[in-house]
């Protein structure tokens, strides 16, 4: 019987009935016995991989912190060929002093470590061997992906007497538009960017960050709000690709002082992608970040976001009113204005007339009127929604109330006979009526104008392949008990919570090695009543109205993302990390 097997059936985690047909499809299938245990999911990856460790005394490398030895790696990994790093299971992965550290999968496979030796003696290097786990291989081994390659291909296309130009033009004071415009249009550099935007967009990230350094341009992509890094550049590259970004863009090449705003659109495969552009500029030069906006991730419908039970019935009836305010509120990042675009996705009917004001504009709507505020020139939010009263409106957003004019003219648009859907500033839904108050808005116009204040955050979602389900311990669950004490069983949307099982990351090829997949929204939802237009009229005291939204059976964000984290949908770590600040 295989050695794993032996090992699970003495650790009494199966039985000897299911030892036996472990082993025998080890010798049916041909696969390896973690293979096989794996697939039929008795135990977690990391769980086996240390019982494998005892049995081989090979030190366990539980964790790979790609962005911590992200430096080192394009040197190292060139010690072992791919195809040899593919078939063989085994990857360097980091430095200690002149001493390279290989990751094995297999490192017991006698041939895999005769190959390593053979390597090692070419390469000239000294190495030690860890036990890894495929998830942390696969992770390493997305290192040697296209992205690489074709950024090396693209890099080793440019001229070096084009880079000695560039060098030259960059040490003259007085810039020659001309030239910098023909680099950044050379072919290698358009391959640069291509490579950049296509692994961004097939990445699903969010931004790509091209910074300057020292040395290098780092790149970096922000994938479910986290951010890592990608690829370093020679810096010589860095004003090529900065003019190619503006060339896109259609800003100033030559501007190089100010900061600069601007978009374009790239066609990946069937779909167009649009590309915000924000250049910075630093001490090491212009940084650029390019917001990625893939219409095709849209949200159509309010449930897509996140929003269930509770939360989603008051919002779908605050929607079916036909004039009134609907905020949404929390930090920047936390999804407002997607929860807004999915509001307009419901509301977009052919016989309503909705005309939106936005800085900027970021996704297309067929059927909205959408306007993007230009301050520089005197059109925001304020002077932009006078007019927009004007162009007989049913349905109004506005991309933000930012300052008392804006606050007055969107309660006077509500007031009037329209549906105003806008975005503020606060910790919580509760904070919405003092905040608007403290803009010198009067209570007596924001009672009837009011109709809703939606809070909101963001955290991953855990990936629904690997995710492992665990018992916490006794503090954990006594705080979730707490938590949801006041939460009825209507409202948890018939969540049994007796056993407060909750679920952790362990990562798989589908997530990328990091346990998640996406982001998820959790909300708490504030609706004006009589009753709450009466504590409202009496005192805009936030403990008043909190205590009122409580009687209303609100849900706050804390104990929604703790429903979630039951559910499995998120941690219970993601849920205390973004709901501190409103507790």
């Amino acid at each position: 019987m295989s050695t794993l097997i032996q090992r699970l059936l003495k650790e009494g985690i199966i039985d000897k009935k299911e030892a036996i047909v472990f082993d025998a499809e080890v010798k049916n299938s041909g696969k390896r016995e973690e293979e096989v245990i794996l697939e039929e999911g008795v135990v977690s990856e990391k769980f086996l991989f240390k019982l494998k460790s005892k049995a081989t005394n090979i030190p366990f490398r539980e964790e790979i912190d790609i962005e911590s030895i992200g430096s080192v790696l394009p040197d190292i990994l060139k010690l072992i060929p791919e195809d040899s790093a593919k078939y063989y299971k085994m990857v360097p992965m980091g430095k200690d002093g002149e001493t390279i550290e290989i990751g094995m999968v297999y490192p017991e496979e006698v041939k895999a470590q005769e190959v390593l030796k053979f390597v090692s003696r070419r390469g000239g290097f000294s190495y030690n061997i860890f036990l890894i786990t495929p998830s942390s291989f696969n992770k390493i081994l997305e290192q040697y992906n296209v992205l690489r390659k074709e950024m090396g291909t693209a890099l080793g296309a440019i001229d070096r007497k084009d880079l000695e130009d560039e060098e030259e033009l960059r040490k003259k004071s007085k810039k020659n538009v001309a030239d910098f415009q023909r680099m950044a249009e050379e072919a290698p550099i358009v391959r640069v960017m291509s490579v950049i935007l296509r692994n961004a967009v097939e990445g699903e990230a969010s931004d790509i960050h091209v910074e300057p350094g020292r040395e290098k341009v780092k790149v970096r992509f922000r994938v479910d709000g986290l951010l890592y890094s990608s690829i370093l550049l020679p810096l010589k590259t860095h004003e090529a690709i900065v003019a190619r970004v503006k060339i896109l863009s259609r800003l100033k090449i030559e501007e190089r002082r100010l900061p600069q705003d601007g978009r374009f659109v790239s066609k990946f495969g069937e779909k167009n992608v649009d590309f915000r552009v924000s250049t910075l500029p630093t001490t090491l030069g212009e940084k650029v970040v390019i917001r990625v906006l893939d219409e095709e991730s849209n949200i159509d419908k309010v449930e897509e976001l996140g929003a269930t039970g509770k939360s989603a019935e008051d919002i779908k009836k605050a929607s079916k009113k036909p004039t009134g305010m609907i905020l949404s509120t929390g930090p920047t990042g936390s999804g407002k204005t997607t929860t807004l675009y999915a509001l307009l996705n419901v509301l977009n009917k052919e016989e309503v007339n909705i005309v939106t004001l936005e800085d900027p504009v970021e996704y297309f709507i067929e059927g909205v009127n959408q306007s993007q505020v230009k301050p520089e020139i005197g059109y925001g939010f304020a002077q932009g929604l006078r007019q927009i009263v004007r162009q007989d409106p049913d349905i109004i957003m506005v991309g933000e109330i930012r300052d008392e004019e804006t606050a007055e003219l969107a309660i006077h648009a509500a007031l009037t006979g329209h549906i105003v859907l806008s975005t503020l500033h606060t910790n919580d839904a509760v904070g919405v009526i003092p905040r608007l108050v403290d803009m010198g808005i009067k209570p007596f116009l924001l009672t009837p104008a009011l109709n809703m204040a939606i809070a909101q955050r963001l955290v991953r979602k855990l990936c629904n392949i690997c995710r492992e389900e665990y018992d916490p311990v006794e503090e954990v669950k006594e705080m979730i008990k707490n938590e949801l004490r006041e939460v009825d069983s209507k409202n948890m949307n018939d969540l049994n919570i007796t056993s407060f099982r909750l679920f952790r990351p362990i990562g798989c090829n589908k997530c990328g090695s990091s346990g998640y997949k996406g982001r998820i929204g959790i909300f708490e939802t504030l609706t004006m009543d009589d009753k709450l237009a009466d504590v409202v009229l009496e005192s805009t005291s936030e403990s008043k109205i909190k205590r009122e939204g409580k009687r209303q059976g609100m849900i706050t964000m804390r104990q929604d993302g703790m429903i979630k984290a039951l559910k499995g949908e998120t941690t219970i770590e993601e849920i205390i990390k973004v709901t501190k600040e409103t507790t």
